[in-house]
């Protein structure tokens, strides 16, 4: 882009999201003035993601109890929604985003915040309506239907999402086959020991988990979806939900000229390679300034404080976005929470009793604290994040140690250096 002006006049956010919300109320209530316009491909108001997999999904909750900006808000705070829109590439010259329909949306500021989309698994069948990949409003309603008491669903892949919809199938009277293809659910996140811990709890509740395998083909049926495995599993299902992951929606960006590795490559200060274009949320690659690493972090909270940054970078308020990062998981009556990163972990610490259901489990490397993952207790989760945040070497007797109080611990971390740090 050309020289920026020192006061931006307006922004635009490519993305109608968790992220392009929260970036939006940011700049509101940090006192921006100009025009604001979010730009989104759904033809929904910006809504949380989370509940697609539990509340939304079991019937508990209703579409707009997920919405996250009003339209009356979005009147009275002067936010223009483009919905139903697809931005094809930022005209870095003439700052303008570029849409679909020939239209220009002018900006001396863009925010991509465009998400990822569900990865697909080859030789799965497209238009069937059976086939579910778990990523919007839509797909969550039309598999909510499909779950009817009695009935059957397989869910490939034993992530955090399709652990979810295992859970939630249950609740509903569904008997769920999940299918994985690492040993245990969760390895890349957890590691053995409590990817061992996941599986016990889903087998335990009622879920008839495979792993170690993976899918060979799927075929429809006039009644059921059937998907048979590597190893000649054969199993049919009213729906097949499929939950492999997500791929950052870079189009945007790589139609625009940006740097984009494994999504859009950000800095500290959420900028991408072009002056004037940040990105946050799903779609971020970002250069962790305390991992020294490159993360890209597919969770709620992530898109809500990276979005906060991006804003406040925005407006020219300079703040390193440096966050830990943290996300909960609500499945099987339990209370999942994971904090931190942790690449290249050598030494697992556990407090508690997995047998129990109820511990903290912390993974260090090099004695440095990088991540925790616990069951029903959020509160530790907490304070290891805060740990972690300041590169704590916490003694490994003592995070063992019941009798130790966790805070106590903080006493004894010194915060990370960074003159440069700004949390305004």
């Amino acid at each position: 882009m050309p020289e920026q002006p020192e006061n931006p006049r307006s922004v635009a956010v490519v993305g109608a999201g968790q992220a392009a919300a929260v970036a939006a109320r940011t700049l509101r209530r940090r006192g921006f003035t100009g025009t604001v316009t979010l730009i989104g491909d759904e033809p929904y108001a910006p809504y949380q993601r989370p509940p697609l997999s539990k509340e939304l999904l079991d019937g508990s909750q209703r579409p707009e109890d997920a919405e996250l900006l009003s339209e009356d808000w979005c009147r009275d705070n002067d936010i223009v929604l483009r919905l139903g829109a697809e931005a094809r590439r930022i005209d870095t010259t003439a700052r303008a985003v570029e849409l679909a329909d020939g239209t220009r949306v002018p900006a001396d500021r863009v925010l991509l915040a465009t998400g990822a989309r569900a990865r697909r698994l080859p030789g799965v069948p497209e238009g069937d309506e059976r086939i579910v990949h778990l990523r919007g409003m839509a797909d969550a309603l039309r598999l909510r239907a499909l779950l009817r008491p009695g009935g059957r669903v397989v869910i490939v892949g034993a992530g955090f999402v399709g652990s979810e919809v295992a859970s939630t199938a249950l609740a509903r009277g569904v008997t769920p086959v999940v299918l994985e293809q690492a040993q245990v659910p969760l390895a890349g996140v957890l590691g053995p020991r409590l990817g061992s811990f996941c599986a016990d709890v889903q087998r335990t509740s009622g879920v008839e988990l495979h792993t170690g395998d993976t899918v060979a083909t799927v075929r429809t049926t006039p009644d059921a979806v059937v998907v048979t495995t590597r190893s000649g599993l054969e199993v049919a299902g009213d729906a097949v939900v499929v939950a492999v992951g997500a791929l950052p929606n870079t189009e945007v960006a790589d139609a625009s000229g940006l740097s984009v590795s494994n999504g859009v490559l950000v800095d500290e200060h959420c900028r991408t390679s072009v002056p004037g274009v940040y990105a946050a949320g799903d779609v971020a690659n970002h250069k962790h300034p305390l991992y020294d690493r490159w993360v890209r972090v597919e969770h709620f909270d992530n898109a809500n404080k990276q979005a906060m940054a991006a804003a406040k970078n925005i407006l020219g308020r300079s703040v390193v976005y440096d966050d830990p990062h943290w996300f909960w998981s609500d499945q099987f009556g339990l209370n999942l929470q994971h904090c931190g990163d942790p690449h290249g972990w050598d030494r697992l610490v556990v407090r508690g009793s997995l047998d129990e259901r109820d511990f903290i489990a912390f993974y260090l490397a090099d004695g440095v604290l990088r991540a925790a993952f616990a069951a029903e207790r959020g509160g530790d989760v907490y304070t290891a994040k805060e740990l972690i945040a300041r590169g704590a070497r916490p003694d490994p007797g003592l995070l063992a140690d019941e009798d130790t109080d966790l805070t106590e611990l903080m006493e004894l971390a010194e915060p990370v250096a960074d003159a440069a740090r700004t949390k305004g």
